[in-house]
């Protein structure tokens, strides 16, 4: 049984991977860190896990010696700028470790230093590698460090990625306009996420090139494309708890029709069961990925502007984070990618 090690329980994030481990068949959550409930038992403070698995772990202060003594794999799921130094930290005491926050996703340190803050493991870089499982499978069963990718990114590139890799959508003029459920905001208690703030209601933010994943997006659609692509990023809040629909719109370098994308993205993905390319016809649903790794994508072709829309849907904490997590660690430790996730969607 491979030991799970968590930093950063009582995030969503941190939440969802307690749900994940506590079923799963060869990984188990030994050690977890919140410094406000250090001392507690974890099903104190997730009374869901009661009589489950890994539930009397006792959480402690973060500790790099005991998590690197007792743990074979760890997940950090804390804010930007700290996870860099506890994975680094981590990473040179030879444990594995799946980074939940963006410190190692840009390749480019000037990029990320420009949308974020001063990174100061620069050298822990060029050792990570992006833990999208469909694209980096193999260079993720090799790593001992991997970036999981954010939320809105996945669905954006798994969405977006045979149409480019394919060269048939133009590289400028891209508009993705996502939609995210509330608990892609955190667990912190901020105002704007209150019941009453979101409820009956829909917002747009950070709009207009403003949100911080709009470079690995353009990092990761420029290495699909094989050349510059730019973005035009644009998030919105939906008053639901979990999920993220993207509609993204796309020109046409040539004309196609409606049955050619479609084939085209049926084979493309033929072999990624967690991308699952709609009927044509059909439209993605929040609901119908809820609580799964997969992604719902569908292709519509707008034949009298000369348009490629694409959308797609995941549930933002398990494929968008948590489960997707998992599933890196699978492929590091030589495991079946689908080991403990083949969840059924969570309907109504």
């Amino acid at each position: 049984m491979l030991r799970a090690g968590l930093v950063g329980v009582t995030g969503y994030t941190g939440m969802e991977l307690s749900r994940i481990l506590a079923s799963h068949p060869s990984m188990r959550l030994t050690a977890a860190t919140s410094r406000q409930d250090a001392g507690r038992r974890l099903d104190a403070v997730y009374p869901f896990l009661q009589g489950l698995p890994g539930a009397d772990v006792i959480l402690m202060e973060p500790d790099v010696n005991v998590l690197a003594e007792s743990c074979d794999v760890v997940f950090l799921a804390v804010p930007h700028g700290v996870a860099m130094e506890i994975g680094a930290a981590l990473y040179d005491a030879g444990v594995k470790v799946v980074d939940l926050s963006a410190d190692f996703r840009l390749r480019d340190a000037d990029v990320y230093e420009a949308w974020y803050k001063p990174h100061t493991r620069k050298e822990h870089i060029a050792r990570a590698v992006y833990g999208l499982p469909e694209i980096y499978g193999e260079q993720i069963r090799q790593a001992r460090l991997v970036a999981n990718p954010g939320c809105y990114p996945t669905a954006s590139i798994l969405g977006l990625y045979a149409a480019l890799k394919n060269g048939v959508v133009r590289t400028d003029d891209i508009v993705i306009d996502a939609k995210s459920g509330t608990t892609g905001a955190g667990r912190k208690a901020v105002v704007t996420s209150l019941f009453c703030e979101v409820a009956d209601s829909f917002r747009p933010y950070n709009i207009g090139g403003k949100h911080r994943h709009t470079p690995e997006i353009e990092q990761e659609l420029s290495v699909a494309a094989g050349t510059p692509v730019t973005v035009s990023f644009n998030p919105h809040l939906l008053p639901i708890s979990r999920g993220i629909l993207a509609t993204i719109y796309t020109k046409l370098v040539d004309p196609l029709s409606q049955a050619d994308v479609q084939a085209l993205y049926e084979d493309f993905w033929k072999d990624c069961p967690w991308v699952r390319v709609m009927p044509a016809g059909k439209l993605p649903e929040t609901r119908n990925v809820r609580g799964t790794m997969f992604c719902d994508v569908a292709v519509t072709v707008d034949e009298r502007v000369g348009r490629l829309i694409v959308t797609s849907a995941i549930d933002n904490l398990c494929r968008g984070a948590s489960g997707q997590a998992v599933a890196n660690a699978n492929l590091m430790f030589g495991l079946p990618v689908e080991t403990g996730l083949n969840f059924a969607p969570l309907v109504p």
